[in-house]
């Protein structure tokens, strides 16, 4: 009759295809595969965003920014022999932040030729909120942005080239430090390494942060260079010297006393 197919079949048309192979047709645009990415897995990430394209869990603890209380000095300098800009302070800093600050510098050193940006930190943390008057429990809010914990004395921002000048590059940093929500200071090649809140020319790295000799690291890759225990034996001599200068230091103030 008229063509017309049994019910059955006709239902069995609406129902979902479980085969994850399905694409859409050539006639709508490019094949896509319609089978979804497990969530947490991978994320969508566009150019222009700053976001992490893998992670291994979809959320994560709040934390906080960490102190180098051991002394480390790393991030703390300038690695491409330009301008930067350091904070002063510990603090979160977001992806939409990170962006706008960035664009702005760009915007601004975009004239000089052969300038160049570099940011010094990436946004990896995912950032979780619950909304306002919802009741305790239920979980963890849903996902709403990246953020990136940043310690006191951290460079956020450098920038590099030979044919930027000083006064060029703080003007393009200014942009950048009324951006952020932490106080900033801008440094160049000649400024001193910060710990926290300390900077100073006389602030080295730890001894377990210095690297081996290259003779004694090679060597040592050979079984016979021991570097290792050179490395023990040096801490080993400053530890000897700093007990004895608080030991003159203890004799002074006895002597004092007296």
């Amino acid at each position: 009759m008229l063509g017309l197919r049994p019910l059955a079949s006709f239902s069995s048309l609406l129902r979902p295809v479980a085969s994850s192979s399905r694409q859409i047709p050539a006639t709508w645009g490019a094949a896509v595969p319609l089978a979804p990415t497990p969530a947490g897995q991978l994320q969508v990430r566009f150019r222009s965003q700053l976001a992490p394209r893998r992670t291994k869990y979809r959320k994560s603890q709040k934390g906080r920014p960490g102190l180098p209380t051991g002394g480390s000095l790393k991030g703390s300098t300038l690695q491409h022999a330009g301008f930067g800009l350091r904070v002063l302070e510990s603090v979160r800093i977001t992806a939409a932040q990170l962006t706008s600050s960035l664009a702005a510098v760009k915007r601004k050193i975009k004239p000089v030729k052969g300038a160049e940006c570099h940011l010094r930190v990436f946004p990896d943390v995912p950032v979780c909120v619950k909304g306002n008057e919802t009741r305790m429990g239920k979980g963890k809010g849903g996902f709403e942005y990246w953020a990136c914990r940043v310690p006191a004395g951290r460079v956020v921002f450098e920038i590099a080239g030979s044919g930027i000048r000083e006064e060029i590059a703080r003007q393009a940093l200014k942009l950048a430090q009324v951006k952020l929500s932490v106080p900033s200071e801008f440094i160049t090649t000649s400024s001193p390494p910060r710990l926290g809140h300390i900077a100073s020319h006389a602030l080295v790295p730890p001894p377990a942060a210095r690297s081996v000799p290259a003779q004694l690291a090679d060597l040592d890759a050979k079984g016979e260079g021991h570097a290792v225990d050179a490395v023990l034996r040096r801490e080993e001599r400053r530890v000897d010297h700093v007990a004895a200068v608080l030991d003159k230091l203890s004799v002074g103030a006895a002597e004092a006393r007296a």
